[in-house]
């Protein structure tokens, strides 16, 4: 069993401290994302993990054994960088096996675990090239295959796709997600891109200056943000916001004076005169006959359409509600016009409530 346990761990820079004193437990074979804004620690945490950042208070656990002091080659981790960091002069083979060669390794050895890597990841017609002749997925799927090698307890990913582009980053998902599926090993994976952490991770740990701000499974802190932040950083679109106030009719005042049912999840927790923010996802604002049946509450609005951005299967709509821009969703879409004027229906049950202040979420129990 290979857990990974994190306890009051600190991270300063003299007097700056990048991470506050973060918890975190990560279960044997599970696929742990850690996402968050340029800056919010994540990348410190995973190198803490790893042994190349000291902690400044705290505990760390691997398995059954405290790692603080012990020297990354001592932890039986492997890692893979955003760079590749791929010997150029040599071939994929010999980058594959260069580990096992210099920690003395049997060559028979070597030889077995190199052709289990290569099956792995697709490499076997590749083994004689250099780097230099491999596109940017190959020398991916080759520092992948050089941490493989290893049979580490633990792999550690450090935004290993920000250098591919677009179509390659979609491969190469697929491709970390089968290779957990065939290894089973505990894998912590840091990306500052939630649509990495939303399609690989059983749970993802969103982090931001320094703090985790919620840990879930991907539909958890995308149907259950706990904040504005939370909201807004997972989906794509990001939740739309509305400022409003709860006024004595249980309805939120909106800046144009239109009120809105406040939603049922929240109906029992709100207070006359509150400040809040009304959130609701581009997927329950669509055009009527346009959208997906939605039972429950339900607000029609007369909105202006400004900007439409077809995506085949699916239109993002832009219009402005409240004084605020707003994104919905029209499936089974047709040709829009900006200026048209379009009936929206508003799943107003799937809506969640802030409260401005605190930006917290507020959530009947």
């Amino acid at each position: 069993m290979t857990e990974v346990t994190l306890t009051n761990v600190i991270k300063r820079y003299g007097a700056q401290q990048a991470v506050h004193g973060i918890n975190l437990e990560i279960l044997d074979g599970e696929f742990v994302v850690l996402v968050g804004p340029s800056g919010c620690g994540k990348s410190t945490t995973l190198r803490m993990i790893a042994g190349l950042e000291e902690i400044s208070d705290g505990q760390i656990t691997i398995g059954n054994r405290v790692v603080n002091d012990l020297p990354p080659r001592e932890r039986n981790i492997s890692m893979v960088f955003q760079n590749y960091a791929l010997y150029p002069h040599m071939s994929v083979a010999e980058n594959l096996g260069f580990s096992l060669k210099i920690a003395k390794r049997p060559l028979a050895e070597i030889g077995a675990a190199v052709a289990e890597a290569a099956a792995i990841l697709g490499l076997e017609d590749l083994m004689d090239r250099k780097p230099g002749a491999l596109s940017g997925g190959q020398r991916q799927r080759v520092a992948m295959g050089r941490a493989i090698v290893r049979h580490p307890d633990v792999f550690l990913f450090d935004e290993p796709l920000s250098n591919l582009d677009a179509k390659l980053r979609t491969q190469m998902r697929v491709e970390i997600k089968k290779l957990h599926q065939k290894v089973g090993n505990t894998i912590i994976y840091v990306t500052h891109d939630q649509v990495e952490a939303m399609t690989l991770a059983d749970r993802i740990v969103l982090m931001r200056d320094g703090h985790i701000v919620q840990v879930g499974t991907p539909l958890e802190l995308f149907n259950q943000p706990e904040d504005t932040f939370v909201a807004t950083f997972i989906g794509s679109p990001p939740m739309n916001l509305l400022d409003g106030v709860v006024t004595d009719a249980g309805t939120v005042r909106l800046a144009d004076d239109q009120e809105l049912t406040v939603p049922v999840s929240a109906r029992s927790d709100v207070r006359r005169g509150q400040q809040v923010k009304l959130g609701f996802r581009a997927d329950n604002l669509s055009p009527v006959g346009h959208g997906v049946a939605e039972e429950g509450e339900t607000a029609e609005l007369n909105l202006i359409v400004e900007l439409s951005e077809p995506l085949g299967t699916e239109t993002l709509l832009f219009a402005t509600l409240a004084g605020t821009e707003v994104q919905g969703k029209m499936l089974n879409p047709r040709p829009v016009k900006p200026g048209e004027t379009m009936t929206f229906r508003l799943a107003l049950g799937k809506a969640h409530v802030f409260d401005a202040q605190s930006t917290k979420v507020v959530r009947s129990i």
